[in-house]
């Protein structure tokens, strides 16, 4: 029997099979980004050829499925999710554009405000009101409801959001809401605020539930759509959706919490780095994950990686936790320009699958990284996807050349600038995911994935003196392949804070309540062992922002629960700001608990080759290394254990090509892996 894991992005559909009897197989797909899914199946029938099965076959033995979408990404970015309307308590329809009263940049005079998902004449206000501590001021009055409902009805709004003041506290005008929603708009979508983040703060969980209802119907609608096509095609086991904090759920979930999935795709990569951190017994890793249209960035350090509740997309709030996820929009498919004062930019523009970088021979004609690479040599137009698809040279240096002439350099050197300048954009994002954090990128190892981060890793990691990068033999499709090594996972908060301080058995009791929930969910879809992660989100008293504290080991029966809980979080406030104040007020905003079902790991790696003899190169390719140089092609599934190779040289797979630099050493680990010792320049 089989696992798959899929992952959607925006050139490539990747997708990773493991058998009981073998190592990952995997497979890749051009994206159908009008209907993923029609990508999806096409790639699965490529997938089963590769097993020497048909699709049929293939799906009829796999137990389980899991699957990362950029449909919500998608809607979000090119604003095309549904048509939203906000019930909210009446006075209070502006949140939206009021926001937090700040400016992304605040000292930009000219920044125009963001445009809100629902315009002003689709957000109504209903009378009812509860206070702060959930008691019913005012109740739910009918015929403002049944107002609302009307002036719903005639906006053809397709999707509704129902956020009320405090509904955090108490969830009972939300529900009754809900429920006439129902019963007189049934086919229109509905989010809850009191069920998508019932949390303090009121313009985030607007925010996060008005975003659950512009993507919830495309991503209920896609992912529908996927389980038929699957169901009709023989597949009977398991589906399971990636959410955006590395966990995964089933359908039902993803498509309920829908705002949950927006960074779905990236979280299978960082699954991947995590297990990858597990095999090679390393705790401080930066993934580095460059696709098609964009690289993703993150850290995993002493072992785990970051979560956050501060993220967004497309300029949206989003206040669920996912991984802390930094994403550049550069790719392989990153447009060049030349501008009118003559300096050169790469991105963010991407040639995406359709038509793609000019080589491709789509009808692309802009010059992309992509095409950089064929005009440096670093891809071979004849061995790209294992001979499979041919690249167009001619079209390439056509489309380069433009750039050339623009800026008065010769073809190459215009390839060379495509190619650093990417590099250095891609170096500029890692500093923010560690300089500005008071991170030494210097201390972590990097890991190259995606299918064009080979090309680029080894330079990107000199420009920050990282020492050493990793490449796994799944380097092309981690993030499909870090998929089938993700739990699932169920996560539930609650806002604890009140007038004073909050005592041990408040804390006690609102962990036992949210456990149980949490426990009684992930049962509901799971058999196996469930372990519990608590947390909370704190802050000094004086401050406005919280941070998250990990209350993982703290004894909840201990008679100083409340003093470990704040030593916990002047600890952790002095690693995130190098200071903390112990004399200070601790105030415990937030409770939160995540039940983790323990899925099974599967044998990645499959038996490991072990090779007699020295590696040899499968020929010579003129390259383009500050000078035309003459460097050594390797296959890579030549490669095993303890070979070693002197830069410079080119690392060939099926899906992705590696190049390691004149000062570079690489050695294959145990694992059959490429781990690459970085030299100076």
């Amino acid at each position: 029997m089989y696992t798959i894991g899929i992952d959607v992005g925006g050139t490539f559909t990747d997708l990773v099979a493991i058998g009981p009897d073998q190592g990952a197989v995997f497979a890749k797909s051009p994206s159908t980004p009008a209907d993923q899914s029609l990508g999806v199946m096409t790639g699965l029938a490529e997938l089963a050829g590769k097993l020497g099965l048909d699709r049929l076959d293939l799906l009829a033995r796999t137990t389980r499925l899991v699957h990362g979408t950029t449909v919500a990404t998608n809607a979000l970015l090119e604003r095309k999710g549904a048509k939203v309307a906000l019930l909210t308590t009446e006075g209070h329809r502006d949140i939206l554009e009021m926001r937090e009263g700040l400016k992304g940049d605040r000292y930009d005079l000219r920044t125009p405000p963001p445009e809100p998902l629902v315009p002003r004449e689709r957000r109504f206000g209903v009378r009812e009101r509860l206070g702060p501590d959930g008691a019913i001021r005012i109740p739910l009055d009918d015929a403002s409801l049944s107002e609302a409902i009307e002036a719903i009805r005639r906006s053809d709004a397709t999707s509704v959001a129902v956020c009320y003041l405090h509904a955090y506290r108490n969830p009972a005008h939300e529900i009754a809401t809900v429920e006439r929603l129902r019963r007189e708009l049934p086919e229109i979508y509905v989010s809850r605020s009191s069920d998508v983040w019932p949390q303090i703060k009121e313009f985030e969980r607007v925010s996060t539930t008005v975003v659950n209802s512009y993507v919830g119907p495309a991503v209920q609608h896609y992912l529908g759509n996927l389980e038929r096509r699957l169901a009709e095609a023989g597949f009977a086991g398991s589906l399971f959706i990636i959410l955006s904090h590395g966990g995964m759920a089933p359908i039902e979930e993803a498509s309920r919490l829908a705002a949950g999935t927006v960074l779905s795709g990236p979280a299978g990569g960082i699954s991947g780095c995590r297990r990858c951190a597990e095999l090679l017994g390393v705790t401080d890793l930066i993934p580095f994950d460059m696709g098609g249209t964009s690289t993703d960035i993150s850290l995993i350090a002493d072992g785990r990686a970051m979560l956050t509740a501060d993220a967004g997309l497309a300029g949206e709030r989003i206040a669920l936790r996912s991984l802390d996820i930094a994403s550049i929009a550069a790719g392989g498919g990153s447009i060049a320009s030349v501008d009118a004062g003559g300096t050169l930019h790469v991105g963010p523009a991407s040639a995406g699958s359709q038509p793609g970088p000019a080589c491709y021979g789509n009808g692309g004609t802009a010059a992309t990284v992509t095409d950089a690479n064929v005009v440096l040599g670093y891809l071979g137009a004849e061995t790209f996807m294992g001979g499979r698809r041919r690249l167009d040279r001619s079209a390439a240096e056509a489309a380069v050349g433009k750039i050339g002439t623009a800026l008065g350099v010769s073809l190459e050197q215009a390839a060379a600038g495509i190619h650093r300048m990417v590099n250095l954009g891609m170096a500029d994002g890692i500093r923010l995911m560690t300089l500005r954090r008071g991170v030494d990128p210097r201390r972590f190892a990097m890991v190259s994935f995606g299918g064009a981060a080979g090309l680029h890793a080894v330079e990107v990691a000199r420009e920050l003196e990282i020492p050493r990068v990793i490449v796994p033999v799944a380097a092309s499709v981690l993030s499909a392949w870090g998929m089938l090594a993700s739990d699932l996972r169920y996560e539930v908060g609650r806002t604890s804070i009140g007038t004073g301080r909050v005592g041990a058995e408040t804390i006690r009791t609102v962990i036992a309540d949210l456990e149980s929930v949490a426990v009684s969910r992930m049962k509901a879809w799971f058999e196996g062992p469930v372990r519990i992660e608590r947390s909370a989100e704190m802050r000094y008293g004086e401050q406005i922002f919280e941070i998250d504290v990990d209350l993982d080991g703290i004894e909840l029966s201990a008679p100083d629960l409340v003093e470990q809980i704040d030593r916990r979080f002047h600890q952790r406030h002095e690693d995130l700001y190098t200071y903390a104040s112990p004399d200070q007020e601790v105030v415990f905003v937030n409770a939160r608990v995540s039940a983790v079902g323990d899925v099974p790991r599967v044998n990645e790696n499959g038996a490991i080759k072990e090779l007699v003899g020295p590696a040899r190169p499968k020929g010579v390719r003129t390259v383009f290394l500050g000078g035309p140089a003459e460097v050594p092609v390797y296959d890579f599934a030549s490669l095993g254990p303890n070979h070693r190779i002197a830069g410079p040289a080119l690392i060939e797979s099926e899906t992705t090509t590696i190049l390691i630099g004149r000062t570079d050493a690489l050695s294959v680990n145990a694992l059959g892996w490429l781990d690459i010792e970085i030299g100076r320049g």
